[in-house]
């Protein structure tokens, strides 16, 4: 059973910057396209951005340019970069593969307020 978790979100002031991590206890970063997921209070899930196992990415619009994808698939651990941060990006941040998601993790909280 994998296991997904995320961890690194903070409270930080508009744009500011911060580095999530995604922990996979389970080899998925080498055999699926992973990607990193926001809900924000009252709005549905959203993909922010996905990385494939030849290290490929994209992004949603709204971050592209801001957020930066990656992973070590060594460590099966993924990681979303977020800099400029706004208040809009507030958000529960989750990783998951993008194809066949496993069991959500917890998430991890990103605030972005002065």
């Amino acid at each position: 059973q994998v296991q997904l978790v995320e961890s690194g979100g903070n409270l930080v002031q508009p744009g500011g910057s911060l580095r999530l991590s995604c922990a996979a206890f389970g080899r998925i970063f080498s055999t699926y396209t992973m990607g990193w997921y926001c809900q924000a209070p009252v709005k549905q899930l959203e993909l922010v951005a996905n990385i494939n196992t030849g290290c490929s990415t994209e992004y949603a619009d709204t971050w592209k340019g801001r957020f930066t994808i990656s992973s070590d698939i060594a460590k099966n651990t993924g990681y979303l970069r977020m800099n400029s941060l706004k208040p809009e990006d507030t958000a529960v941040y989750y990783c998951n593969a993008v194809q066949r998601p496993y069991t959500w993790g917890q998430g991890t909280q990103v605030t972005v307020s002065s």
